[in-house]
C-alpha cells in the first residue's frame, strides 16, 4: 500500500508508466481533435493506449495531430482490429503493416471478430509480424451467436496459440457496446467462461475489454488494481482509476484490510 499523494490515504500500488500491467486502453471512435488533445494532456498520465476504434484513423482528417499529442504526452497507440482486417480480406496486409509504419505506430491488432479467418491462420500472421511489432491479438467474434457458441475451451486454445505465436497481449473481444464475445447480447457477462480464462492463462498476458462500468468493477474485483483493460471510454478515464484505487462505491471496500 501507498499513501495517497495530496489525500493523505492508503491506497493500492499502482504500476508506474511505462508499465506492462494494469493498463488502461483508450478508445477513440471519432473524437473531436481539441477534446481529445485536452484529454491526453489532463489525463495522458493514466492512459497507457489508445485504440483509433475499427477504421476511424482513415478517415479522421487529423490523425497526425492526434498522433503528434499522443507523443508528448507518452502515450502509445495502435489501429484497431478490424482495419487489420480489411486489408487481409483484399489480400494487403503488408500494405497494413507499411500504414502502420507510416504513422509510427510500434503496435498492431490482429483479430478475426467479423472476416472468415481461423485462429490457426490469425496466429500465423501474428508470427510474421510479431518481429516487427508489438502484437495486440484478439480473441472472439463481433457476431454475439458466433462467439457464444464458442466454448471455453476454445476460447483458452486461442489465446494460448496467439501468445506461443509471440503476441504481446491477448485482448478478449467485448465491443464497444458490451453486448458480444464475453458477453452476451443482453450485457451479461459470461461469468463462467472468465472464471475459467482466469485459471488457465497467466493474467499477464491478457487484457479485458469493459467498455461499461459493471463490467470494470468486476474485473478489478476479480484481479485486483492491475488487471489490464480496453475499450475505455474517453471520458471515463478518471472513473476507471477511481475504481482501481477503491475511491468509488463499487469497490471502495474491496482493498480496505478485513473487508472480506
Amino acid at each position: 500500500m501507498k499513501t495517497g499523494l495530496d489525500a493523505g490515504l492508503q491506497l493500492p500500488v499502482r504500476s508506474a508508466k511505462p508499465r506492462s500491467n494494469g493498463l488502461t486502453v483508450v478508445i477513440d471512435n471519432g473524437t473531436p481533435t481539441r477534446y481529445f488533445c485536452d484529454v491526453i494532456e489532463s489525463m495522458g498520465a493514466l492512459i497507457d493506449f489508445v485504440k483509433f476504434g475499427w477504421g476511424t484513423s482513415v478517415v479522421t482528417p487529423d490523425l497526425q495531430s492526434k498522433i503528434a499529442c499522443l507523443r508528448e504526452h507518452s502515450v502509445e497507440f495502435f489501429f484497431g482490429g478490424t482495419l487489420f482486417e480489411k486489408f487481409y480480406v483484399q489480400g494487403r496486409v503488408n500494405e497494413f503493416a507499411r500504414f502502420c509504419e507510416r504513422h509510427g505506430c510500434g503496435y498492431m491488432e490482429i483479430s478475426n471478430g467479423t472476416i472468415a479467418l481461423n485462429n490457426h491462420d490469425k496466429a500465423a500472421c501474428i508470427r510474421d509480424f510479431a518481429p516487427h511489432f508489438r502484437i495486440f491479438s484478439e480473441v472472439g467474434y463481433k457476431d454475439s451467436e458466433k462467439s457464444i457458441n464458442l466454448r471455453p475451451a476454445k476460447w483458452i486454445e486461442y489465446i494460448r496459440e496467439d501468445i506461443d505465436a509471440g503476441a504481446y497481449k491477448v485482448i478478449t473481444e467485448a465491443r464497444e457496446t458490451g453486448t458480444a464475445g464475453i458477453v452476451r447480447p443482453d450485457g451479461e457477462l459470461r461469468f463462467g467462461l472468465m472464471e475459467e480464462i482466469f485459471d488457465a492463462v497467466d493474467q499477464t498476458h491478457m487484457v479485458y475489454e469493459a467498455p461499461n462500468k459493471t463490467m470494470q468493477t468486476y474485473f478489478v474485483s476479480k484481479l485486483g488494481s492491475e488487471v489490464n483493460l480496453a475499450n475505455i471510454s474517453i471520458h471515463d478515464v478518471i472513473g476507471v482509476e477511481t475504481l482501481r484505487l477503491g475511491l468509488r462505491s463499487d469497490t471502495l471496500m474491496l482493498f480496505e484490510e478485513g473487508a472480506r
